[in-house]
């Protein structure tokens, strides 16, 4: 299992399984002749997307970023998103880094949508518990004030069975945006476009810097401005976002990870006449 070293960290790449979303509200305004020549979809629609996520671990602290969607889903809800564990799951890939859940110091939650906190719980003899029974997990207080009072049209995105039981158990630690740093060299990004107080990780030192990029850029394909989820509650705060970070990411050659791109794992930034695009690709880190 390839690593890198940032800082005190290594980084593993923690392949959760995949499933899909209707291309169309995954492109926005963008016209499927245009996504579909990278993205292919199936019958219905539906492209396939990654649940990838990052493990950091140093001498103190196993940290993983989002946790996939978990496996607490019945037949029709499979077969609605498509879920697929055939070739990796959390746990098959935790234990190819050599590692289990039981060793899980922390959980970085980026925000409770069901394919980022899915798997934060699950289901045992009857009862959901914390998937990871040492660590504490953290989600901006914002978000998850959201997820109790969701809205109709988002609802359906933020289940309570990925939050409630860690609030039951008091594993649940609330972050305020006010908080800059997770740990040295971990700099909290907050931002507001596609859901209430998402929460990005910048992982950095001297050398090298990834960002966790989240549902702020899910596919290399969203690094191109007017490419904005149909899912996100407000597009133009989700363009101003990008407009701000982009930039960052060309001056000071951050690495992109991306958290639902089926094809590209990361890449550095270029800006062309085009606008932002890929500069390098990296298969693994």
């Amino acid at each position: 299992m390839s690593s890198m070293k940032i800082g005190k960290f290594e980084i593993f790449v923690v392949e959760t399984g995949s499933f899909a979303l209707d291309g169309g509200a995954m492109f926005g305004i963008i016209p499927k002749p245009i996504w579909s020549k990278q993205h292919q979809s199936d019958q219905s629609n539906r492209i396939k997307m990654s649940l990838r996520t990052l493990l950091l671990v140093s001498d103190e602290r196993k940290i993983l970023i989002d946790t996939g969607m978990g496996n607490k889903w019945n037949d029709k809800l499979n077969s609605i998103y498509d879920i697929n564990y055939s070739e990796d799951d959390l746990a098959k890939s935790l234990s190819a880094c050599g590692f289990k859940k039981e060793d899980i110091t922390d959980v970085f939650l980026t925000h409770l949508h069901f394919d980022h906190a899915g798997g934060a719980t699950e289901l045992v003899d009857g009862k959901l518990i914390p998937s990871f029974p040492n660590a504490k997990y953290f989600v901006q207080r914002d978000n998850l004030s959201w997820a109790i009072n969701a809205t109709e049209r988002d609802k359906g995105s933020y289940l309570e069975e990925n939050f409630i039981p860690l609030i039951e158990e008091g594993v649940l630690a609330l972050l305020d945006k006010s908080t800059k740093y997770f740990d040295d060299g971990l700099e909290i990004i907050v931002v507001n476009g596609h859901t209430n107080a998402q929460q990005l990780l910048k992982i950095s030192d001297e050398a090298n810097t990834i960002l966790f990029a989240g549902d702020l850029i899910p596919f290399a394909s969203h690094l191109h401005l007017p490419v904005i989820m149909g899912y996100d509650l407000q597009p133009l705060i989700t363009l101003q976002e990008k407009k701000e970070i982009l930039p960052r990411a060309v001056d000071e050659n951050w690495i992109i990870f991306f958290e639902h791109d089926f094809t590209t794992l990361a890449s550095t930034v270029k800006i062309g006449e085009k606008g932002f695009t890929i500069d390098k690709k990296f298969e693994s880190i």
